[in-house]
């Protein structure tokens, strides 16, 4: 029997966004800071058209929308993810994959979200199920590592003043270096520090829950550990914590600005630029979605 949609808001009025769509499960999860306000049964792409893994932004909205590649399909309340085909949209559930790669969603969830969404939203496709175990971390910067150690200057120098909006991480293993968003635009980075070995093994994401009795002080925020590729569980926070380290300078000033809702990934793929054009771009969509 298929799950019931639910969609309630009022659980979290305000704050930073991210899905979550499962291809295991064909479920989509909405939290907004931090919190779940919305969950649906989806449709994703059928054998030969399966629907990609990865970590995506709303890069364009549109309530009347036609496919361009089929047939002038409609796409009611389409929410564009790649500038390839990838959507959300309503459109017809037979309770089994069954698109050309795109999400559909039923009508009325299709609607109520595309209300709430906004451009530069982050959106996560998995196909592992979406059951990730809340972690208390009493470490300073969750779920990263604090090092007294030098570095190239970037940990000491100001941030941009906060705006108030969402804040998004990106760690690159490749790059050896720690990026951080806020409302699309990149504001910071540093050189990180890796365990000898270590390697996120695909892709993994962690996002900032609201602790409880909303409550959202950094030593009682909880964050809730993904698996977006490879396979294995999603080392925990502290684990990660342990295998990662950034300038103690530049946690100071990244610790203000976490906040239920701050969504963190981590990759062994380069993060700006280099060959993985999927994650290579990943920053540049980020940016790319709050100037268009």
């Amino acid at each position: 029997m298929v799950r019931q949609s639910f969609w309630h808001p009022e659980l979290a009025p305000a704050g930073p966004m991210v899905m979550l769509v499962s291809l295991d499960e064909q479920r989509m999860y909405v939290y907004r800071n931090g919190v779940a306000i919305g969950e649906s049964h989806v449709s994703t792409g059928r054998r030969g058209y399966e629907t990609p893994t990865g970590v995506y932004t709303i890069l364009q909205k549109a309530r009347v929308h036609y496919s361009n590649l089929y047939d002038d399909a409609p796409m009611p309340f389409m929410q564009r993810l790649t500038w390839g085909g990838l959507a959300l949209h309503a459109g017809v559930l037979p309770g089994h994959p069954a698109s050309h790669g795109c999400i559909r969603l039923p009508q009325d969830f299709a609607e109520h979200l595309f209300e709430v969404s906004t451009r530069g939203m982050v959106v996560v496709v998995t196909d592992q199920r979406v059951a990730p175990p809340q972690v208390n971390h009493p470490a300073a910067v969750a779920p990263f590592g604090l090092a007294a150690t030098p570095d190239d200057g970037s940990a000491a120098r100001p941030w941009p003043a906060d705006d108030g909006g969402p804040v998004s991480v990106v760690a690159s293993t490749h790059d050896r270096a720690f990026y951080v968003l806020q409302s699309g635009v990149l504001i910071a980075s540093t050189p990180m520090t890796l365990a000898k070995g270590f390697s996120a093994g695909g892709m993994l994401l962690y996002v900032r829950r609201a602790a409880p009795g909303g409550d959202d002080n950094h030593a009682a925020g909880l964050w809730s550990s993904y698996r977006i590729l490879g396979t294995g569980a999603a080392p925990t926070p502290q684990t990660l914590a342990s295998e990662l380290k950034i300038p103690d300078a530049f946690g100071a000033q990244l610790r203000q600005r976490i906040t239920a809702g701050t969504t963190v990934v981590v990759t062994d793929l380069p993060a700006r630029g280099g060959q993985a054009k999927p994650y290579g771009t990943l920053i540049e969509a980020w940016e790319g979605a709050h100037h268009r």
